[in-house]
């Protein structure tokens, strides 16, 4: 089981504090020792620790869409992220990875909130907005 953390601030002057979302992170890394990742950008801090079991050389995490308006990290498993995934590319969009974590910023961008109700799994999520800023 992966592990997520994050920190959205609360004053729109000074951002998080990069280095304590980093220390949050290393205190999870017994849920995830194969990887580990940080977005860290205006208001926002998201990190991720990573135990690989669904595209193991490239899930890496955060993952953002293609314009980087949204950013996500995930713990769990979308079982149905493959049907999800070729109805998006149906949709024209690109994606980067096989991962599971990568169909839900593309999901958030198509219907918003109710992203979550298309889901079919075992997760936790944190989605970043950066336009709206909103997680």
């Amino acid at each position: 089981m992966c592990g997520i953390c994050g920190v959205v601030a609360a004053e729109r002057e000074r951002g998080p504090d990069r280095e304590a979302v980093a220390r949050m992170s290393g205190r999870l890394v017994h849920r995830g020792p194969d990887d580990e990742g940080l977005f860290c950008e205006g208001l926002a801090a998201l990190a991720a620790r990573r135990l690989s079991i669904i595209d193991l050389a490239h899930g890496h995490q955060p993952i953002e869409n293609e314009d980087r308006s949204a950013v996500v990290v995930q713990n769990g498993e979308i079982y149905n992220y493959r049907e999800l995934k070729r109805e998006l590319e149906g949709k024209g969009h690109r994606f980067a990875t096989d991962c599971d974590t990568e169909v839900l910023v593309h999901l958030w961008e198509e219907e918003g909130e109710r992203f979550v109700e298309r889901l079919r799994g075992m997760f936790a999520i944190a989605l970043w907005d950066k336009r709206r800023r909103r997680l």
